[in-house]
């Protein structure tokens, strides 16, 4: 399966690069991806939904796309906030790569960079993801506690989990793992739950 071991650093199947057509923010684009990345054949209908289920993300400060896989989040960020510094980060060196790309052919800005290479003092305004979940709950939890911490006052991390995947119980770990956070469920959407997470503002 070419997503098995999307998150691993150095993904050891083949390649096989191709383009595949997507429609991020109405508009199509012609995008890179290949074997080894999450999703290769098509847009994830769980990023799908997160992407339709949002609302505008901040319009300046610091955008992360946690686990960017080939860059269609990162490229939407992007896309809705010009102003806004972007973030893409994975542990998956050739999705990376991909994103990079990806965001260049958008004709937008992104910095696609591996978790270790984000400033630990940057504080984020947005976080949009479609997280990893098949990396085991251990992982997942370790991810989440690392990265929600990171958002600004007022800020809001927008995530996408499908329910036969954890989505309610992931909800419920939030509310217990992080009490200065306000978390919700924001929308269910074709067996998937938008969960909301908000840091207030003071």
């Amino acid at each position: 399966m070419d997503g098995e071991h999307y998150f691993s650093a150095q993904p050891a199947s083949e390649a096989r690069e191709r383009t595949i057509r997507v429609v991020l923010q109405g508009e199509p684009f012609e995008l890179r991806t290949a074997g080894g990345t999450f999703s290769p054949e098509r847009l994830d209908t769980g990023t799908a939904v997160l992407l339709a289920s949002t609302p505008p993300p901040a319009a300046e400060g610091a955008l992360l796309d946690l686990g960017c896989g080939w860059g269609p989040i990162a490229i939407a960020l992007a896309r809705r906030s010009p102003d806004a510094e972007v973030w893409a980060t994975d542990v998956n060196e050739r999705a990376l790569a991909l994103a990079a790309d990806n965001a260049l052919t958008a004709g937008v800005k992104v910095k696609a960079s591996s978790p270790q290479d984000i400033p630990e003092d940057l504080r984020f305004a947005t976080i949009w993801s479609n997280p990893p979940i098949r990396i085991g709950k251990e992982a997942l939890h370790a991810l989440l506690t690392t990265w929600l911490p990171r958002l600004a006052p007022g800020g809001e991390a927008w995530l996408v989990v499908a329910k036969q995947l954890g989505g309610d119980s992931l909800q419920r770990w939030i509310a217990t793992t992080f009490p200065d956070l306000a978390v919700s469920r924001a929308a269910t959407d074709r067996g998937y739950r938008v969960l909301r997470v908000a840091r207030p503002t003071s």
